[in-house]
């Protein structure tokens, strides 16, 4: 893979817009021309390079006007250029803790450190939800994560391509559960962790609010 460092110069350059909006979520051309203001042929021509240079892949295809219209994503690699400090020292913290502790002491001290998180980016006098939504996605991308508020039937999502915790979450799923109780202390309403762990995590939050 070429030495790309993504620093502050590369992501004011379009091509590094497009890899913080797939950071965000996988997207078509079309959805990129639109919120990059370009034209289709050009965010092609920044996805060839970006594909040559190993750091976006097509992902897949949605149904479009009148074909399929492919989706673009991260690939690990460009993922893990990503500053993530501490995630050697995390997973060691946490391979520790599992020997010493039971597993229901283990989820009380993740969810102690998730309310403590919440806590400092939370504001009791604060009763719109949708400004709690907006503190929650703030707080999620001081820990390294990129996510997105999805309303859908009567419900609200909070999803992310990128998880902040995605390398302990492969050797340690009960992480999920110190961003369940971050999520719930900043939004003040019942939340269900529904996270995909598998080979990519994928950050997946369902928030009550009735």
């Amino acid at each position: 893979m070429s030495k790309t460092k993504l620093d502050k110069r590369f992501f004011e350059s379009t091509r590094g817009q497009i890899v913080l909006l797939l950071r965000n979520s996988n997207k078509t051309v079309n959805e990129l021309a639109a919120e990059l203001n370009l034209t289709d042929n050009a965010v092609r021509a920044h996805l060839l390079t970006l594909e040559r240079d190993r750091l976006v892949l097509q992902s897949g295809s949605v149904k479009g006007f009148r074909k399929p219209q492919f989706t673009y994503a991260l690939t690990a690699e460009a993922r893990h250029l990503f500053p993530k400090s501490y995630d050697s020292l995390f997973n060691q913290l946490l391979d520790v803790l599992k020997n010493r502790l039971s597993a229901a002491s283990l989820k009380d001290v993740l969810y102690e450190v998730g309310h403590r998180i919440g806590k400092r980016n939370s504001s009791e006098s604060e009763v719109d939800i949708d400004m709690r939504l907006d503190k929650t996605l703030q707080a999620l991308e001081e820990l390294g994560g990129a996510a997105q508020i999805v309303k859908k039937e009567g419900k609200i999502l909070i999803k992310s391509e990128s998880c902040p915790f995605a390398d302990a979450v492969k050797e340690h799923p009960e992480v999920c559960q110190l961003a369940e109780s971050m999520i719930k202390e900043i939004v003040g309403k019942p939340v269900k962790e529904m996270c995909n762990r598998q080979e990519l995590p994928q950050c997946c939050f369902e928030i009550n609010i009735v």
